[in-house]
C-alpha cells in the first residue's frame, strides 16, 4: 500500500508487539505446524503471529545490523505481501566487549523469534517489510531534541543503547494488550513465555542507561512514544530523581498497548514521519 493511498488505523484492529508476539507465541505452533482457524470477529491468532512477525523483522534487522553490520539472512525474509528493502544501518563501533556481548546475545535471541514465527506460519508468514532505520530514528531524534535532529543508533555505544531503548518498552506493553486478543490459550501461555524475554530485554537496557546517567534522554524518548500513544503510558529510567528500572502503573502491573496505540508508535504518528520505521507499512491483515 502506498503511503497516500493508507487509511487511518482503526481502533478495532488486534495488537500485538512494537517490537511483536514474537518466537514463545508459538512454542506450540512449532509442534503442530499450522494455525488453527477462527470464527472469531476480531483478528484470527495467525493474523496476530503475523503482524508478530512484521515488528519481529524490525526488531532482529536492528539488532542484527548493529551487532554484524548486516541484517537477516536472505532465506528469513520472504513471504506472502511485498518483500521490502532496509534504509539504514551499519555496526556499532563496540568498545565494550560486556556491551557487545549483550547486544550479540539480543540479536540472537531475535533472530530466533523470526525463524520460529517463521516455522509455525509456514506458507502463511508475510515477508519482511520495507525498513527505514534512518529517516525514522532521526524524525524521532528531532521530536525528542536528541543530538541536534541527527540521531543514529549506529554511530556509537550510548547512541545504540538509546535506539535500543526505542524498541523494548514498546515489546512488553503491546505483549500485554495482545494477551486477550489471543484465542488459544497454549498461544497465550507462549506469549507470557516472550513477554518475559522481552521483559529481560528491557530491563537490560535500562539499567545501563541508568547507570551511564542517560535518563534524561530517555525521558525525552518516552514522552515521544507517549504522545504518539496517545497515553500515560510510559516512562524513562528515573522518576522523582530516582531509578525506575520496571516502568509500572501504581498497582505495579506493566502497562498495555491497543493496536493503534503501537501502530502509532511505530509509525511514529503517521504520514507526517513517513510511517516511521515502516514506509510502506506492515505486511498482513493488521496493519
Amino acid at each position: 500500500m502506498q503511503n497516500n493511498e493508507r487509511p487511518m488505523i482503526s481502533h478495532r484492529r488486534g495488537l500485538l508487539r512494537a517490537a511483536g508476539l514474537g518466537a514463545a507465541a508459538t512454542a506450540t505452533l512449532a509442534i503442530a505446524g499450522t494455525v488453527p482457524a477462527q470464527a472469531t470477529s476480531g483478528p484470527s491468532d495467525a493474523d496476530i503471529l503475523n503482524f508478530a512477525l512484521n515488528l519481529e523483522y524490525l526488531e532482529a534487522t536492528f539488532y542484527l545490523t548493529a551487532v554484524n553490520g548486516t541484517g537477516l539472512p536472505s532465506g528469513d525474509t520472504a513471504g506472502t505481501g511485498t518483500l521490502g528493502n532496509v534504509i539504514g544501518g551499519s555496526a556499532v563501533p563496540f568498545k565494550s566487549k560486556a556491551l557487545q556481548e549483550i547486544a550479540a546475545g539480543i540479536a540472537k535471541d531475535e533472530l530466533a523469534h523470526v525463524e520460529f514465527l517463521r516455522k509455525a506460519l509456514g506458507s502463511a508468514a508475510v515477508a519482511r517489510p520495507a525498513l527505514d532505520l534512518y529517516n525514522s530514528f532521526n524524525t524521532l531524534g528531532e521530536a525528542a531534541g536528541l543530538k541536534g535532529g541527527k540521531f543514529d543508533p549506529f554511530a556509537d555505544e550510548i547512541s545504540f543503547l538509546l535506539g535500543a531503548y526505542v524498541f523494548e518498552d514498546v515489546g512488553v506493553t503491546a505483549y500485554n494488550g495482545a494477551a486477550p486478543l489471543i484465542a488459544s490459550k497454549t498461544y497465550l501461555a507462549a506469549a507470557a513465555s516472550i513477554l518475559a524475554v522481552e521483559a529481560y530485554h528491557a530491563g537490560s537496557i535500562r539499567t545501563l542507561l541508568f547507570e551511564l546517567g542517560l535518563g534524561e534522554a530517555t525521558d525525552k524518548i518516552s514522552a515521544v512514544r507517549a504522545a504518539a500513544s496517545g497515553a500515560a503510558d510510559d516512562q524513562g529510567v528515573l522518576v522523582n530523581g530516582v531509578a525506575n528500572i520496571t516502568p509500572t502503573d501504581t498497582n505495579a502491573l506493566v502497562y498495555s498497548r491497543t493496536t493503534t496505540q503501537v501502530l502509532n508508535v511505530v509509525y511514529l504518528g503517521g504520514a507526517s514521519a513517513n510511517y516511521g520505521f515502516f514506509p510502506a507499512g506492515l505486511n498482513g491483515a493488521i496493519t
